[in-house]
């Protein structure tokens, strides 16, 4: 176990290296940079930019040195802690991102947890009542789930609550407490709000996960050692809880690795619609202002986000699944 995980991580660095070349590639593909669009910008609104001050900062960033000394001083940066700075808001990017990111995490981290823990007893209940009124009740209602867009989930539910009660959601914490230090209030502030946007985002994720447990489900059902286990007299919730639901199980680990950045990236149309202060529009906009080092960071912390969910998803695929094997050939 512990030499796959160091192999594992061995190769995660290169990987990386790789990853963040195809990023720092895919920012500079667009033509110019953050300051020819803060010029055209300037133009648009019929002011003129001074260009010895456009001179001054384009040497100032680095911006007139050629792309891969640009690349390379981004990448040693952070391997310092330097993700280098944001041209937007004229502040380095571990300043910008501050209590954005650690709420990011808390909302997905969140989401990812009321997917698992709706989804499997729904999934669990569906399969063991196949065709009950029950499981095409359930059924149906994963469907609406997975046709029903976030944000369009998102706007009901806000006109909702402030038409029929009076409520109005939106951030990530009551206003008072936006510049105030971490305190029992605002903890319970955050859990209030969290309440909606977890809901609005878990929603899709929530309804394929039960789709898949419950085709899995069904699956194991049908084998033969089902079959025999009850023709041995054992207890049914027994039976299905020590080897069926087991090795369903297999896909709400495994999706960890996917899930977490498809969360992070797919809750951005949300952040914007309800107004959270995460790092979804923060990205959005960096990306559209050419805000180079800022986007490169999150799409940075997004690969990391990823290669550790494949990780912990292996490890504990191996965990679960005991014909998983991590390392070695195949066993006949």
């Amino acid at each position: 176990m512990l030499t796959y995980i160091f192999r594992r991580l061995f190769i995660a660095v290169p990987t990386l290296a790789v990853v963040s070349a195809i990023i720092f590639v895919i920012i500079q593909l667009p033509p110019g940079d953050y300051l020819t669009t803060y010029i055209a910008e300037l133009q648009s609104q019929g002011e003129s930019a001074d260009s010895g001050k456009i001179e001054f900062l384009r040497k100032q960033y680095g911006l007139d040195q050629p792309l891969w000394k640009q690349y390379v001083f981004w990448v040693l940066g952070m391997f310092q802690g330097d993700f280098g700075y944001s041209f937007e808001y004229d502040l380095p990017v571990s300043d910008v991102v501050g209590d954005r990111l650690w709420l990011s995490l808390l909302l997905n981290f969140s989401t990812v947890i009321f997917i698992w823990v709706v989804a499997f007893p729904i999934g669990f209940y569906s399969a063991t009542h196949q065709y009950s009124w029950g499981d095409h009740g359930l059924t149906f209602l994963g469907f609406l789930g997975l046709a029903t867009p976030n944000f369009l989930l998102a706007l009901v539910l806000m006109y909702f609550l402030r038409i029929e009660f009076g409520i109005s959601i939106g951030g990530m914490m009551d206003p008072q407490y936006v510049e105030q230090p971490m305190s029992w209030a605002k903890t319970v502030s955050i859990a209030e709000h969290l309440i909606v946007p977890v809901v609005v985002i878990g929603t899709a994720g929530t309804a394929g996960m039960i789709r898949r447990l419950r085709a899995n489900l069904l699956d194991e059902l049908q084998k033969q050692y089902v079959v025999t286990g009850r023709a041995k007299g054992l207890p049914n919730l027994r039976l299905l809880l020590k080897y069926p639901v087991r090795m369903s199980l297999n896909p709400f680990v495994a999706d960890i690795g996917n899930m977490l950045p498809q969360i992070v990236s797919g809750s951005a149309i949300v952040a914007m619609v309800m107004s959270l202060p995460t790092t979804g529009p923060m990205l959005i906009d960096a990306l559209r202002s050419q805000d180079m080092y800022l986007a490169g960071s999150f799409l940075m912390f997004l690969s990391v986000l990823t290669i550790v969910g494949m990780l912990l998803s292996d490890l504990a695929l191996a965990l679960l699944d005991p014909r998983i094997r991590l390392g070695g050939r195949a066993q006949r």
